[in-house]
């Protein structure tokens, strides 16, 4: 998730008209270039308070621009949150950060959270992290081991999207390993084993000196606890590892540190990573658990006094932050859905909406889909084969069109003193527009604009790196009505993505019916009800808006035994909000599925003349 921009969540925030929090101040840009930014902190806090709870429960989140922390009580209720800018390096298709500057920002923001929420240190009864998928190089000591061409050893995180690795992508896909049919049939450059071969080939020193590599959520739990146990969650979707070795140890009352025995040997040494399974694999992970599996002995001494909080607090197993945000919402169902339905969560799928869109759905049975990462066997919910689609560019598409427009200084220049945002602004001049324009419907507006939204490649279902955006029907108009058409196309472009993937899915087993949708663009109503027309589901949006916190929060509830399992906690602490339909205009329905169908034909256009060109190059 795969993961919000905190500028997208500043602007969107708005939209949520009952949102019960107050914005103090914000972070910049998750994709600003800056290497020595002041700590800014967004910090929110319930409007009415009330007595202290009996315990509350810590979740931080760690996305690509910032580090959160949210306090929540035994019912699931955010009493406060806070928000910590980190430093990131963008150079190219490589993307980078610093481990020692994300710890000091988990820091800054789980201090300020409780201070909101007006809690000690003491009253926290668990804490768990959640992340990107990037990739963490340290050495014996666990210091910092560069993992970047400047040589810079802050520099020890390849962040989740940089595609340095799409060549040794290609390489490894090529060795056709039984491993890769439990990502879709092909490993992405966003997954770890291209990106560790990267290294290996191209910065040798580095691959030396590394004495552990690890997801960015697992180093988070090591760094706060010690044990470096690693999670089902990390392991078994960005690093080929098969979480079903472990189907006799699912019993999560009496799980223990499991041994690592779902890696593939033959896998690491067929794409030249053999060196890896040196030490019963230490480097990359010796032992995995299940996502809220209590680590070593809780919080170590040093990283208690860091944070705020005492001595041997409980941390549970970590998740990837997009998978965090289905645990805070998948059992959200609103109070007029019939429970008689058995397994109603393998009905849907959750759309965790940031920078980027991770699209999950569960079922009890295995179910191989081309194109679309998985099936991975409790990777999020234990005893659940996880189906897990995206999109890699989402969030951070709309703000890349809006930004890179001739009237977008002018509209940020009105939103700003008009004390609003440039989405508001946007959203308003789209509904004035079809009043004036006589439009049948909003999305009637944008009849002669199409977007294919790949501009940092398609990563599910086609599963291409190599895919580039489309927009068609442009002209020499450079105003602000010109700029929100384009920004509705691209809104809709995204949707039609979605479409494509719950399709796909649905077309290879899945029955998938509902979406559940989380996220700073969750908060965007407009952005919301075209998901909803174009898909023809129905949207539940969560009680609580920040379900990535919350999820993270639960690992820890769990790591607290304040619940015997993970799904004994989301059905405690989830809870459904507002419910978005689908339009029930039948010319709604006729004119995307139009519009669905050039969507489908960009991408065939696009392979033809990548041939043609590539014909022309021979």
């Amino acid at each position: 998730m795969e993961r919000r921009k905190e500028k997208t969540l500043r602007q969107q925030q708005h939209h949520q008209s009952n949102h019960k929090y107050r914005i103090i101040s914000s972070s910049p840009s998750a994709f600003s270039h800056s290497i020595s930014s002041p700590v800014f902190l967004e910090m929110a806090a319930a409007i009415s308070s009330s007595s202290a709870p009996n315990s509350v429960f810590l979740g931080v989140d760690v996305g690509t621009g910032s580090a959160r922390a949210g306090v929540f009580d035994e019912k699931g209720k955010l009493l406060g949150s806070a928000s910590s800018p980190i430093q990131i390096w963008k150079e190219g298709d490589c993307i980078e950060q610093s481990s020692t500057d994300i710890w000091h920002a988990v820091c800054s923001a789980v201090k300020s959270a409780c201070a909101l929420a007006q809690i000690g240190g003491e009253e926290v009864k668990g804490i768990g992290f959640a992340a990107t998928c990037s990739l963490v190089a340290v050495d014996a000591d666990g210091s910092p081991v560069t993992v970047s061409w400047s040589g810079d050893s802050r520099r020890n995180i390849i962040v989740w999207m940089d595609h340095r690795a799409v060549k040794q992508a290609e390489k490894i896909n090529s060795c056709n390993s039984p491993v890769l049919q439990y990502c879709g049939g092909s490993v992405s450059p966003e997954m770890q084993p291209p990106k560790l071969l990267w290294v290996k080939e191209n910065l040798q020193e580095s691959w030396s000196m590394a004495f552990r590599w690890m997801d960015l959520s697992d180093w988070l739990s090591y760094r706060a606890t010690g044990d470096d146990t690693r999670s089902l969650c990390t392991t078994v979707c960005k690093w080929t590892y098969l979480g079903h070795a472990h189907m006799q140890q699912k019993n999560e009352k009496d799980s223990k540190d499991m041994e690592a025995c779902g890696w593939d040997d033959e896998f690491w040494e067929e794409i030249g990573l053999g060196d890896l399974i040196e030490g019963h694999h230490a480097k990359i992970g010796r032992s995995v658990a299940f996502p809220g599996h209590a680590l070593g002995s809780g919080l170590t001494p040093t990283a208690a006094k860091e944070l705020g909080l005492l001595t041997g607090t409980p941390v549970g197993t970590s998740l990837i932050d997009a998978h965090a945000g289905g645990v805070g919402v998948m059992e959200s169902k609103p109070e007029t859905e019939n429970d008689d339905q058995n397994d109603s969560i393998c009905h849907r799928m959750v759309l965790v909406c940031g920078t980027s869109t991770c699209h999950m759905a569960v079922s009890r049975d295995k179910l191989f889909i081309p194109g679309v990462w998985g099936p991975f066997w409790s990777a999020m919910i234990p005893e659940y084969w996880l189906t897990e689609g995206g999109q890699s560019a989402t969030g951070a598409l709309l703000d890349y069109i809006i930004e890179n427009h001739g009237a977008s200084a002018r509209l940020a220049n009105r939103a700003a003193s008009q004390n609003t945002s440039v989405f508001s602004l946007l959203n308003d001049m789209i509904e004035s527009m079809m009043k004036q324009m006589q439009c049948p419907f909003v999305a009637a507006l944008t009849q002669d604009i199409h977007v294919l939204p790949d501009f940092h490649g398609n990563r599910s279902p086609i599963a291409d790196p190599k895919a580039k955006g489309v927009m068609c029907g442009l002209s020499l108009d450079a105003g602000e009505k010109q700029l929100a058409l384009l920004y509705l196309a691209t809104m809709q472009g995204i949707a039609y993505g979605t479409r494509h993937i719950v399709e796909h899915c649905n077309a290879n087993g899945h029955k998938i019916d509902t979406l559940l949708a989380s996220g700073g663009l969750s908060k965007n109503t407009l952005f919301i009800q075209q998901h909803a027309d174009i898909t023809g589901c129905s949207i539940i949006l969560p009680r609580e808006s920040e379900s990535v916190l919350l999820g993270a929060a639960i690992l820890g509830a769990v790591a607290a035994k304040k619940y015997s399992s993970l799904s004994e906690a989301m059905k405690a602490l989830n809870a459904a909000g507002q419910v978005i339909h689908p339009s029930k205009d039948p010319r709604v329905k006729k004119y995307h599925d139009a519009k669905y169908s050039i969507f489908r034909q960009l991408y065939e256009q696009q392979l033809s003349q990548r041939s043609i060109m590539a014909q022309a190059l021979a």
